[in-house]
Order: C-alpha cells, then sequence, then structure tokens
C-alpha cells in the first residue's frame, strides 16, 4: 500500500509541475481509497519507522559548477563520443547515476532537423541508457511516425542525463519520478547545449513543462498552457512548447491527442515537411 500511496504522491508532483491544477477522480476510486486507508494497521509505538533518505530541495544542486564544453574539432560523430565520454566522466553524473543504471544521452540522426527536448531519464531509460525507450517513448514513437518520420529521422534527448532520485523501498528500487531540481537542471544544460551545437537541427521541440522550463527559464511561466503551441527562441534557433507524451498517457481520449497533434503539425509546417489532407484531419 505505501508503494502505491507514493506512486500517487509521485504523480500528483509531476502533474501539478506540469501545470495541471486539478485531477477527476471516481466515485468508486475514492470508496476505493479510503476503504484501503483505513484498514491499514497502526503502526507500533515500540518500532519507530527507519529513516530515509529524502528527495533533494526544490532550491538544491550539484556540488560541483556546471561543465564548460568545449567540443573538439571533427566530424559530428567524432564530436558526439567526445561528449558522451565527458558525460561519463562527469563526477557530478557518476554520482548521481545509481549501482547498476547508465547515463543517458540523447540518440538520433545527428543531421536532424528536428530535435524533441525531454525532462529525465526515467526507469527504462536508465537502464537501457536511452531516452524515450519506454511506454512515453513509445507513444513519442507513434507521434513521430504520425509526422511520417522514423526515430532515426530525428533527434531525441534530454534536459537531465541522470533519473533524478527518490527514496527507495526495502528492495532498492526507486518507484515513481520527480521533475528535476533547478541546480540539477544548470549542471545539465551545457550538455544538451552541446549535442544542438553539433546536431544544428532547425527547430526544436520540448515535451513537457519540465523541458520548457529548462530551455527558457524556471520563471519564464507558470502553467504549460502559456507557452505551449506557440514558437518561442532558444539560441537562435526556433522552439515549439507542447506536452510530455505522458499527458497522452494519463488522457487518453482524441481531444487531448489533438492538442499535441496540432502543435506538431505546426512543427512539420515550419519543417517544411508536406502535410497531407489525412494528416491535417488525424484525431478530429
Amino acid at each position: 500500500m505505501r508503494l502505491a500511496l507514493t506512486a500517487i504522491a509521485d504523480e500528483l508532483r509531476r502533474l501539478k509541475a506540469s501545470g495541471v491544477t486539478s485531477v477527476t477522480v471516481s466515485d468508486e476510486g475514492m470508496a476505493a481509497l479510503r476503504a484501503s486507508l483505513e484498514t491499514r494497521p497502526a503502526p507500533a509505538a515500540a518500532s519507530p519507522a527507519p529513516r530515509r533518505k529524502q528527495a533533494p530541495e526544490a532550491d538544491s544542486a550539484p556540488a560541483a559548477a556546471p561543465p564548460a564544453i568545449v567540443l573538439p574539432k571533427g566530424t559530428k560523430q567524432a564530436q558526439w563520443e567526445a561528449l558522451k565520454q565527458a558525460v561519463l566522466d562527469d563526477a557530478v553524473c557518476r554520482a548521481k547515476v545509481r549501482p547498476g543504471m547508465k547515463i543517458v544521452l540523447g540518440v538520433g540522426s545527428l543531421d536532424a532537423a528536428i530535435m524533441f527536448v525531454g525532462e529525465a531519464p526515467g526507469a527504462e531509460e536508465e537502464i537501457q541508457g536511452e531516452p524515450f525507450v519506454g511506454p512515453a517513448g513509445q507513444l513519442l514513437n507513434k507521434m513521430i511516425s504520425g509526422m511520417a518520420l522514423t526515430r532515426e529521422d530525428v533527434y531525441i534527448g534530454n534536459i537531465m542525463n541522470w533519473r533524478p532520485d527518490l527514496p527507495v523501498g526495502a528492495d532498492g528500487v526507486q518507484t515513481g519520478n520527480r521533475p528535476p531540481t533547478e541546480g540539477e537542471m544548470a549542471h545539465c544544460l551545457p550538455y544538451l547545449r552541446a549535442q544542438i551545437e553539433i546536431v544544428k537541427p532547425t527547430l526544436l521541440v520540448a515535451l513537457g513543462a519540465t523541458a520548457a522550463k529548462g530551455l527558457l527559464g524556471p520563471k519564464a511561466f507558470g502553467a504549460l498552457g502559456e507557452v505551449r503551441g506557440r514558437w518561442h527562441d532558444f539560441g537562435g534557433r526556433p522552439l515549439m512548447v507542447t506536452y510530455h507524451p505522458s499527458y497522452i498517457l494519463r488522457n487518453p481520449i482524441n481531444r487531448t491527442k489533438r492538442l499535441i497533434w496540432e502543435d506538431l503539425l505546426k512543427v512539420m509546417e515550419r519543417a517544411n515537411l508536406p502535410v497531407s489532407d489525412r494528416q491535417r484531419g488525424f484525431f478530429l
């Protein structure tokens, strides 16, 4: 039950960070939650709960200063390999990655016209060392396919190179995810900027509120709706802000899908990709 409640709390924190101010819960769901809480055994007075590691505060920052990245001369592939090694050698990144897990750098075409930027690795990503390979990643692949592109045609990266930590259970497994702190994002942003410098995409797509705040600045907006669906600028490149694919996973209805698809139609047009009448009518 504790893991379930932790997962619910993590998801509510994530929704709040994405700009969601309310959620709908069915009467049956509320009744089940109340019943579960009422039947929980009271903790034994003589057995205090063990102390658990607390999640970082919102203003916490890694001890080391953000890295200064200088890319070597050479091909894009050589530069990317050098950048990957720099991330692997970063003492902060190494310290933040839990034992047995991997640092995550972007993937895709180094000549991509479109670069998608997400928030941070999740459970599946830190295992495989690749961004967007879990359920949200599978949905992103479908979105890219709807644009008549493949995952190999675009570049996909994250603000963060490691999965932001939360307290783990007795089995050592982390349940849920949390948005990275401003300090964590500040440390990893130079690596993302370096990837943009290598790939030189025509435009960027920020997936979700955390990615948008990482690129536009933590105080650039309140709710995601203030900046979503409009063009912005990041280092002289057009930046489109849209919802994270996980938003569709939480709200799998055509209205939600259409919101994101309308943003991607703007991306296709800006990138001079052909848009068919069929594509224009998706999710209507």
